[in-house]
């Protein structure tokens, strides 16, 4: 008697994959890859769970420092997801793209002084 085959061998979609070693670079840089809709084409939410994910898998065997850089690629990227949802959804050509770029690069810039000045304070 033949087995019969699940469903799951039926699904052809590939998902979305960040490059490798991506988690191991700066809290910036993670967090301008996750918005980039390459990586994660199906929005906010999405790019949200791929680093929460990788966070909660990594967990035990993450150092200090690599959890902590996380934190703060999730605030980074928390950040930039709030000022993507002011700003109009889908633009279409290449000079709206390129200020799309330059928006993302700014929330970027202003997330990581927040995070730094907040470093400062508690230091001091």
């Amino acid at each position: 008697m033949a087995t019969k085959k699940k469903w799951s061998a039926k699904v052809d979609t590939d998902s979305t994959h960040p490059d490798e070693g991506l988690f191991k670079k700066s809290p910036s840089t993670i967090a301008k890859a996750l918005a980039s809709k390459r990586i994660s084409p199906k929005g906010p939410g999405s790019r949200r769970r791929m680093l929460t994910f990788y966070s909660n898998r990594a967990g035990k065997n993450l150092p200090a420092e690599r959890k902590t850089a996380l934190k703060k690629a999730k605030t980074i990227l928390s950040g930039i997801i709030a000022d993507q949802k002011e700003k109009p959804a889908a633009q279409k050509s290449s000079t709206q793209k390129a200020a799309a770029k330059k928006a993302t690069r700014e929330a970027v810039k202003k997330v990581t002084t927040r995070t730094k000045k907040k470093a400062t304070k508690k230091a001091a």
